[in-house]
């Protein structure tokens, strides 16, 4: 780099304008977004956000990059081997834009630090782990007692399923109902409200990889892309109010392999009779396979 080098945000964001005016630019720029995980999704968004222009994270992770990363982690590179997934996002980021503020959560997001990690936060974005449950319900409603929008998009198969949710409208837990069931039921109630119309599920071509009760799937770097793409999107119109924004019950998916976009409307979330009957089905699927 050359010694002269000067960073300078109004240039090096200016190719979003035209999509997105001056103004606007100005406001993306002094938005602050929380992101809970630095893996899959997590480091997508981290950077996707980046480029669009906000320069302010709370980010989240005790993780560290493994081998077992590097087929959809954007930080997941020989260098970063055993290196910590928040320090090593958060150079890449200050890499794309160096005026960032980023706070990072190194001990990740927990019952202890969850009001600071959402302190002066305006938009939550969930990059935690699926089978994650226990402080994903916890971060979602206190987000929703905040008034904190949240948007959680899904990496399945070769494609993506988002959810978001708005203050004042139907909540995490009134969508997924989760409350009361054991965690294996949890995980099965989450998969059905996450994707209805599991798209994903006719190329899925070897089923014992997909391991509930060891907590395992197989993933795809097409999906973890995908899922910054809608999210980054989706994250836009919210933070400009700009955009129509369909929060839940509405969901949509797309699956870049079977070229189908599916969009869905589960009044009363998993409590939806067509949900209900999902449910079934892949509660007897996937414990048929244990």
């Amino acid at each position: 780099m050359s010694e002269n080098f000067t960073f300078d945000y109004n240039e090096a964001f200016s190719r979003n304008i035209g999509w997105i005016t001056e103004v606007e630019q100005q406001t993306l720029r002094n938005k602050r977004i929380a992101i809970a995980g630095m893996g899959g999704v997590g480091g997508s968004h981290l950077l996707t956000l980046t480029r669009l222009g906000i320069s302010n994270f709370n980010i989240a992770d005790f993780d560290i990059f493994e081998l077992a990363n590097f087929n959809r982690q954007v930080g997941a590179t020989i260098p970063h081997i055993d290196q910590e997934k928040s320090d090593t996002m958060a150079r890449i980021a200050h890499g794309i834009n160096p005026e960032l503020d980023i706070k990072q959560f190194k001990q990740g997001v927990n019952e202890n630090n969850l009001d600071e990690f959402l302190q002066g936060v305006d938009l939550y974005i969930d990059g935690l782990d699926f089978f994650v449950l226990d402080i994903r319900q916890k971060v979602f409603a206190r987000c929703y007692e905040l008034g904190i929008p949240c948007i959680t998009a899904a990496p399945l198969g070769m494609g993506v399923a988002l959810l978001t949710f708005m203050p004042d409208k139907m909540s995490f837990e009134q969508y997924f109902r989760l409350q009361g069931y054991e965690p294996l039921e949890q995980q099965i109630r989450f998969l059905v409200g996450l994707s209805p119309s599991f798209l994903h599920q006719p190329y899925l071509v070897d089923k014992s990889r997909v391991d509930f009760l060891d907590k395992k799937g197989p993933s795809t770097p097409m999906a973890c892309e995908l899922c910054a793409g809608a999210t980054g999107a989706e994250a836009l119109k919210i933070l400009l109010n700009r955009g129509k924004i369909q929060c839940t019950p509405w969901g949509y998916q797309f699956d870049a392999f079977r070229n189908k976009f599916k969009k869905t409307w589960r009044p009363w979330g998993n409590n939806n009779f067509i949900q209900r009957v999902a449910i079934y089905i892949a509660r007897k699927i996937i414990l048929g396979n244990k």
